[in-house]
């Protein structure tokens, strides 16, 4: 039977119980699994129970599985309903109380089943799941109204994006249609005038041609004329009219009679031409018929031939297909007993396999310690000889004489005293005597004089050279870092001098144009005040300027709390006390006066007169009232055909 958790902290206990024994650990709990699920559901909980029956003693099988799953239940109790469950609870509060619909209930739990009704904390459980899935969609919602009213402003875009595109595709059709349209208008009325010149050609070749035949024709009749006058005299009669005028009358009835026989003649041979089309289709779908009819009967035919082929097939298919089953019984069962016999061959060729894999191991760990052994030796004898060589080549001693003098046997001569250290006076002190060899204190001395011999380093025969160049090159650096130092402190002079005449130039031209610029603004400001202030007197060089203006009857001195007019005619006063103060051949001043009313531009105009006397001035400007002080005027004026055109005109 399936287990359940019936432990605190939603532990799962498995009992397994023979066939009609009592219900399992899983009876007990049911964990939400559909409810009671025991053999002897129905039956007694225990008449000796005080309010449920003991978990454990539920349970029957093998005594060690028994006794473990008792230990596992041990304070858990089976009780009918949730009512006994809260009496067992009263009267043992470490107690766990399970009914038989599968709810479980502690001092500290509470878990509903699934075969009763839902608890109130499930309940209050899918509540919540299901109000915060709400809110969850509810959020998805208006994402996805946002995105829905972006893509449908992002569709409007594109919709009017494509109306534009079509409007201008359609217009471009249109274009093109008028213009292809022009085009064959213009190559059929070519076409049209080129065959009319051919024709007027051909009916000029053909008037000259009848031309020449009727002067021929004149001529003979003027010889003819000439002949019959000659041979009739005067005597002769005039033909009668009548006759002529019948005879004229007789010859237009012939010509009518000719044409409606013409009509007639034509009709009837067109009538006679459709009605032999009409018998030519006739024929030709007899014929079509005919042909397929004749295929239809040999596709007949040849279906029953098919047909008896197919059942003489079929019947052959089910023979075959008898035979088929049967071969397939005996091939099923020699595919049975191969497949045996190759069960049997591939555990025998895995054990084989096995084997060698071992063996093969084996040998190759056997293999790989003979390889080193030998490359051991080999490294050995290649040290030895390499040492040998080593010595004859550094010591001239060779390997007998190196080993007799300088063995192991011998004692080895004190070492030198190190950097700093002294040896003691006593000749037969330790220090001061041969000792025996010891290799791990010989390595230890050995190693020191390596690394000292490395911080010594190589020996370098052209560093006397290296360092006469070096020498050259901090010479020749030494000199021109004193050069720069020089050409610093010039320069630092001229910056000097050029500040001190920036200053003087500045503070000279800062001071004529502020006197300037009083006596400009109280002529365009009578009754007004205006100045130059200097953000920082003590640095000129880093100062700025500011404009103070007052106008006659107001307060306020900021630029910006002016009105329009007031601001340009504070920079024109501005522009003109700078022109005072430091004159220049000629001005160019662009509608300066354009805010300007007139009793100021009257005033600007009196300023500009006085410049006039020593400058120049070029004034672009659209009042009359400037134009009429002016000496000359350039302007472009366009004409009655649409044409621009500059004219000057000199008014002094």
């Amino acid at each position: 039977m399936p287990a359940a958790p019936v432990a605190p902290g939603g532990r799962h206990v498995t009992a397994v119980a023979p066939e009609g024994a009592a219900a399992s650990a899983a009876d007990v709990a049911g964990a939400g699994t559909g409810g009671w699920d025991s053999a002897a559901e129905g039956g007694p909980l225990g008449a000796d129970a005080l309010f449920g029956t003991p978990a454990g003693g539920l349970v029957h099988g093998d005594a060690g599985l028994v006794r473990a799953v008792a230990r596992v239940l041990h304070g858990h109790y089976v009780v009918a309903d949730l009512g006994e469950a809260e009496a067992l609870l009263a009267a043992r509060p470490d107690a766990v109380a399970v009914t038989r619909d599968g709810d479980v209930l502690a001092a500290h739990l509470a878990h509903g089943g699934s075969a009763g009704a839902p608890s109130l904390i499930e309940v209050q459980a899918a509540v919540d799941e299901a109000a915060a899935e709400l809110d969850r969609l509810d959020g998805q919602c208006r994402e996805l109204a946002a995105a829905q009213e972006a893509a449908r402003e992002h569709r409007r875009v594109c919709a009017a994006r494509v109306e534009e595109l079509g409007e201008r595709r359609r217009a471009a059709e249109q274009a093109r249609a008028g213009t292809a349209q022009q085009l064959g208008r213009l190559a059929g009325q070519a076409k049209g005038a080129s065959g009319e010149a051919e024709r007027s050609a051909a009916a000029a070749e053909k008037a000259r041609a009848a031309l020449e035949e009727a002067l021929a024709e004149a001529e003979e009749c003027a010889e003819r004329l000439a002949a019959a006058e000659e041979s009739h005299g005067e005597a002769e009669e005039e033909p009668d009219t009548a006759v002529r005028d019948r005879l004229a009358a007789d010859g237009a009835n012939a010509r009518q009679t000719e044409m409606e026989a013409r009509l007639q003649l034509r009709t009837h041979e067109e009538r006679v031409k459709a009605l032999a089309g009409r018998a030519d289709a006739l024929d030709r779908g007899a014929r079509a018929e005919r042909e397929a009819r004749a295929r239809a009967a040999a596709r007949r035919e040849r279906l029953r031939r098919e047909a008896g082929v197919a059942r003489a097939v079929a019947d052959g298919a089910r023979q075959l297909l008898a035979h088929i089953e049967v071969s397939l019984g005996r091939a099923q069962e020699e595919r049975a007993a191969a497949e045996e016999a190759k069960a049997v061959r591939e555990r025998e060729l895995g054990e084989a396999r096995t084997r060698g894999r071992d063996l093969k191991a084996e040998l190759d760990k056997l293999t790989d310690s003979v390889h080193r052994g030998e490359v051991l030796g080999a490294e050995k004898r290649l040290r030895i000889e390499q040492v040998e060589a080593r010595a004859l080549e550094e010591f001239g001693m060779g390997a007998e004489s190196l080993t007799a003098e300088y063995g192991p046997d011998q004692p080895v001569p004190p070492s030198p005293p190190a950097e700093g250290e002294a040896l003691p006076e006593d000749p037969e002190h330790p220090r001061n005597r041969p000792g025996r060899f010891v290799r791990a204190e010989q390595e230890k001395r050995l190693k020191a004089a390596e690394r000292a011999y490395q911080q010594l380093g190589k020996v370098n025969p052209l560093a006397l050279e290296e360092f006469a160049a070096l020498e050259e090159r901090h010479k020749f650096l030494s000199e021109q870092l004193e050069d720069l130092r020089r050409t610093r402190s010039d320069l630092l002079q001229v910056v000097k001098e050029v500040d001190r005449r920036v200053e003087q130039v500045f503070t000279e031209a800062y001071h004529d144009t502020a006197r300037e610029f009083e006596g400009v603004f109280a002529r365009l400001f009578p009754g007004g005040e205006g100045r130059l202030v200097l953000t920082d007197p003590d640095d000129m060089l880093a100062t700025g300027v500011d404009v103070e203006a007052r106008p006659p009857g107001k307060k306020v001195k900021r630029l910006s709390l002016l009105s329009g007019g007031e601001r340009s005619l504070t920079a024109v006063a501005l522009l003109v006390s700078i022109f005072k103060a430091r004159p220049s051949p000629f001005y160019v001043m662009d509608e300066v006066e354009a805010a300007l009313d007139d009793t100021n531009l009257q005033r600007l105009i009196r300023i500009m007169e006085e410049l006039q006397e020593s400058s120049q001035l070029i004034v672009i400007t659209h009042q009359k009232r400037t134009m009429e002080v002016a000496d000359a005027l350039y302007g472009v004026s366009m004409q009655g055909d649409g044409v621009s055109k500059v004219i000057s005109q000199r008014l002094r």
